[in-house]
């Protein structure tokens, strides 16, 4: 084997590794939470050392965060497969797809927003935007339903009637004290919309 062979097969070992790290962690997640998760343990599940999970991530936050980039990009990809032909629809739709994603993946969703960095650095802003990006779909459809509306507004509105629908299944599927029952969630949901948009003065269409 020559020194090209030999450094592509390390090259592709390490990628197995990462992969496979990235793997153990996002079902120590899904499975038990954020705050079940070990280094230790998704080293020894990997069958490697903690320093080779450190060199691979540069920290465990380094770790979470690749989940959570996962999760977000998942996400997304689910909200855009709306359909968008009638915007009223889209919006309903946008709502029950993420209902439908969290119900799924509840802990990775709690994750992506609950992980804080250690020592209180800054959240990396890329996934900020990613996050930022999945609740702006909202405004294209709102966009289409108030058009003599300030494009800026909208923006805001958009990203407030998302923020209002994470908050109501949020608390929902931890079934809070002043949480609407996971059972009439979608109902609900599906109300809430209906009301937000009659206050901007989008009537729901039959």
């Amino acid at each position: 084997m020559n020194i090209v062979q030999e450094e592509s097969r390390r090259d592709q070992k390490k990628l197995q590794r990462r992969a496979l790290l990235i793997e153990i962690a996002r079902r120590s997640i899904s499975t038990k939470g954020l705050k079940s998760l070990k280094v230790r343990d998704v080293a020894e599940a990997a069958g490697c050392s903690i320093g080779s999970v450190y060199n691979e991530f540069g920290d465990f936050d380094g770790v979470i965060l690749t989940v959570n980039r996962e999760t977000v990009q998942a996400l997304t990809t689910r909200l855009k497969a709306v359909p968008a032909d009638d915007p009223l629809r889209q919006l309903h739709g946008l709502a029950d797809a993420y209902l439908g994603f969290a119900t799924e993946h509840a802990n990775l969703l709690r994750s992506l927003f609950e992980h804080r960095m250690e020592d209180d650095r800054p959240y990396p802003d890329d996934i900020l935007q990613m996050v930022m990006d999945a609740f702006a779909l909202m405004q294209t459809p709102l966009l289409r339903l108030l058009p003599d509306r300030d494009p800026g507004d909208v923006a805001l509105l958009s990203r407030t009637l998302f923020s209002a629908v994470h908050g109501i299944i949020s608390l929902g599927l931890e079934e809070r004290m002043v949480a609407v029952p996971p059972q009439m969630l979608r109902q609900r949901l599906a109300q809430f919309v209906d009301t937000h948009l009659a206050g901007l003065g989008v009537s729901r269409r039959t």
